[in-house]
C-alpha cells in the first residue's frame, strides 16, 4: 500500500499545527483579544498559557481518534473565555472537522454538526457572559469551523468521483478485452472448423478418384491449397491486430458474396448443395451483417456436411428491414443433432444476438434446419 506521507511527516504537520493553535491563542490573550478587550480580560499568565497549550494539544490525537480530538478541543475553546481570557477566536476545531469531513462519513456527518453546534453555543454563551456580544469574532470562528469541514468535504467527494470514473474505466477495458477475446475465439472457431471439415472433404475426395480419375485429384488437392491459404489469410486478418495490441480489423473478411464460392467447394467434392437468393437487386448490407451471414451460412454449411446426407439447400431473403438465412439438410440415419448444439450454434446464436437478431437450430421432421433473422439497421456492438 502507498501511503501518502511517512507517519514522521505527518507529526511534524500535526505538531506545527499545535504551534500554530497554540501561538494564536496565547497572542490573544497576551494583547487582550489584540487590544479589542485591553482592561476588560483577564491578563495573560502562566494559568492562561497552560491552558491554552492544553486547548492546542488535542490536535496531535486527530489522525488516530478524531472525534475524541473534536470534543477536547471543543471544550478548549469554551474554558479559556470561560477564565476570562480574551480568546475569542478558536480555529483549532476547524482543522479536525476538516480531517473527519475527508473521511467516509457514511451517515456519520450529522451527529458530528450538531455536537460542533452545541459546542459553538457554549463558546458564544461563555464569550457573551463575560465580555458581551461580539458578533464579529463569533463569525469569524463560525466560519473558520464551516470552512474546514466544507472544503475537505467538497475534497473527499471529488476524489470519491474520480475513483468511481477510474473504476467504471476500469470495467469498461475488462469488459471491452472480454468482448474482443470472445469476438476473436468466434472468427477463428468459424474459420478453421470450416477450413479443417473443407479440406477432410476434399482430401477424401481425392482419395476416392484417385486411381480412376487423377484429374480430379488433382482438382481436390488444388482446392485443399487454396482453402488453406485462405485459411491464413483470414488467420491473419482476425490475429494480425493482437501483435500490436490493437483490436482485430475484421472488416476486410468475406460477406454473402462469398457464400456461392462455399457451395462450389462443397459440390466439388461431390456434395450437392443449391443456394436461393432471393434478397432486393443490389441489395447492400451492412458490413457487420455482411460478415455475421456470411459466418453463420458458413458454420451451418459445415454441420450439413459433416452430420447430414450430403445434400442441403441454403436460403436468402430480405423483407421488412431482415435479412433471412436458413439452411436445411436432411440429417444421416443415426446421427443425433442437438438443438442446443455445440460451439458452432452457440457462436452462430452469438452473432445474430449481438445485432439484434435471432437464430433457431432444430429438426423439423427429418430435417435440420436453422434459421437465423439479421436485422439490416443495426450496427455491430
Amino acid at each position: 500500500m502507498v501511503r501518502s506521507a511517512p507517519s514522521s511527516h505527518r507529526f511534524a504537520l500535526d505538531a506545527a499545527l499545535v504551534a500554530v493553535v497554540f501561538g494564536f491563542a496565547a497572542s490573544q490573550m497576551f494583547t487582550q483579544a489584540f487590544g479589542a478587550k485591553a482592561g476588560d480580560a483577564r491578563d495573560a499568565d502562566a494559568i492562561g498559557v497552560v491552558v491554552c497549550l492544553l486547548a492546542a494539544l488535542p490536535v496531535l490525537t486527530r489522525r488516530r481518534a478524531p472525534r475524541a480530538s473534536l470534543l477536547a478541543l471543543l471544550a478548549g475553546a469554551v474554558v479559556p473565555v470561560a477564565l476570562d481570557y480574551a480568546v475569542l477566536t478558536a480555529p483549532a476545531p476547524a482543522i479536525v472537522l476538516a480531517s473527519l469531513a475527508a473521511r467516509d462519513q457514511r451517515g456519520a456527518a450529522w451527529p458530528i454538526l450538531m455536537v460542533c453546534s452545541v459546542g459553538f453555543a457554549a463558546f458564544v454563551a461563555a464569550a457573551w457572559a463575560r465580555f458581551g456580544p461580539e458578533s464579529g469574532e463569533y463569525t469569524i470562528t463560525a466560519l473558520l469551523w464551516a470552512g474546514g469541514w466544507i472544503m475537505s468535504d467538497r475534497r473527499r467527494l471529488v476524489a470519491h468521483r474520480a475513483e468511481q470514473e477510474r473504476e467504471r474505466t476500469a470495467r469498461e477495458q475488462r469488459l471491452a478485452v472480454a468482448e474482443e477475446r470472445t469476438r476473436i475465439a468466434r472468427e477463428l472457431h468459424d474459420s478453421a472448423g470450416h477450413a479443417i471439415n473443407a479440406i477432410l472433404i476434399q482430401a477424401g475426395a481425392a482419395r476416392l478418384v484417385h486411381d480412376r480419375q487423377p484429374d480430379r485429384s488433382r482438382e481436390a488437392i488444388a482446392t485443399i491449397e487454396a482453402i488453406a491459404r485462405e485459411s491464413m489469410q483470414e488467420f491473419d486478418a482476425i490475429l494480425g491486430g493482437l501483435r500490436d495490441g490493437a483490436p482485430a480489423d475484421l472488416e476486410p473478411l468475406p460477406g454473402i458474396d462469398r457464400i456461392a464460392a462455399l457451395l462450389e467447394r462443397h459440390n466439388a467434392a461431390g456434395l450437392e448443395f443449391v443456394m436461393h437468393d432471393r434478397t432486393s437487386p443490389g441489395l447492400q448490407l451492412p458490413p457487420p451483417v455482411d460478415r455475421a451471414a456470411y459466418r453463420i451460412a458458413q458454420e451451418a454449411m459445415t454441420n450439413a456436411a459433416r452430420h447430414g446426407t450430403g445434400t442441403a439447400q441454403l436460403t436468402l431473403k430480405s423483407r421488412d428491414g431482415m435479412l433471412e438465412l436458413s439452411v436445411v439438410n436432411p440429417v444421416a440415419v443415426g446421427a443425433t443433432p442437438r438443438a442446443a448444439g455445440g460451439h458452432g450454434l452457440t457462436g452462430m446464436r452469438e452473432r445474430a444476438a449481438l445485432l439484434g437478431g435471432t437464430l433457431h437450430a432444430g429438426l423439423s421432421g427429418d430435417r435440420f434446419e436453422i434459421r437465423a433473422m439479421l436485422p439490416l439497421g443495426r450496427a455491430a456492438l
